[in-house]
């Protein structure tokens, strides 16, 4: 199976600029370029933070764009979105009983599992009792399958002060209440750091990756501000088989230098030969 994961794309207003850049502009390049090599993909994943001020225009050129996206997508909220407006826009997008943004997809590779760790008034991560009842239910109910989740804020601190402080609230009880679950997860995706971060945590391994707009930038003495950067987005590929996750990170507007190494090592060699040809 095929995954694209992409996140915090921070859309705002059509026309509008975020941090000197165009939130827009870098997604339709993104789509432009997953559609054109990874059109085969089975899902794309967006872990959250479409918007920067959650505001229903935001949303709306949000949709607009990801109507040019031919891979299938899977939507997550942030805590930059507003989920009142997300549902109004997005209302194909399968909510919990409580109407929180969660729900389950069975795949061939396991069950897909995307979580909501948002709550208003609040930049840092939320996952209570009730969320963690709704997920535990799910786990429970895969039988056997192993599982994928997706949210948004990391369930452990990163290292990034600035992050750290608004990371996910209950990680010990989010912990404690996965670890029956933990031989089982897969892989764990996430947003919010906007850093490209992998490891593992609890055993199990996880992924997270630049943002698609703008960039925390790596500063661990930082404990007061939020450094930014004008770092390159990355999209990832996510190949998953039953031995294996294989995952890709590809900085799609890296305008370096692109060649052929072979042509380049042939070329080498024969310059060489020449040379000892004369002597």
């Amino acid at each position: 199976m095929k995954l694209i994961h992409l996140t915090d794309t921070h859309f705002v207003r059509a026309g509008e600029m975020l941090y000197g850049l165009d939130p827009k502009a870098r997604l339709d390049a993104c789509i432009a370029d997953i559609n054109r090599n990874h059109g085969d993909a089975d899902l794309a994943v967006i872990t959250g933070d479409l918007t920067h001020f959650g505001d229903r225009e935001a949303f709306q050129a949000l949709r607009q764009s990801l109507d040019a996206l031919t891979v299938p997508v899977q939507l997550i909220v942030g805590n930059h979105d507003t989920n009142a407006v997300f549902r109004d826009i997005f209302p194909e997008v399968p909510v919990d009983e409580t109407g929180a943004v969660q729900s389950v997809r069975d795949m061939p590779a396991g069950r897909l599992i995307f979580l909501d760790t948002t709550k208003a008034g609040t930049h840092a991560g939320w996952y209570d009792e009730a969320r963690l009842d709704w997920l535990d239910a799910r786990l429970a109910e895969s039988g056997d399958s192993p599982v994928f989740l997706f949210m948004h804020h990391p369930p452990f601190p990163v290292g990034v002060p600035a992050m750290d402080r608004i990371g996910l609230m209950q990680r010990d009880l989010f912990g404690a209440r996965m670890t029956p679950y933990l031989p089982r997860i897969r892989h764990l995706f996430f947003g919010h750091v906007h850093r490209p971060i992998s490891g593992s945590w609890r055993g199990v391994p996880f992924s997270t990756l630049r943002a698609m707009n703008h960039q925390v930038w790596l500063d661990f003495s930082d404990a007061e501000g939020v450094p930014g950067s004008h770092e390159p987005p990355a999209y990832a590929i996510v190949l998953i088989a039953p031995e294996q996750v294989v995952i890709h990170f590809h900085d799609f507007l890296d305008d370096s230098r692109k060649f052929n190494l072979k042509d380049v090592e042939y070329s080498f060699w024969t310059e060489q030969e020449a040379r000892l040809s004369v002597a």
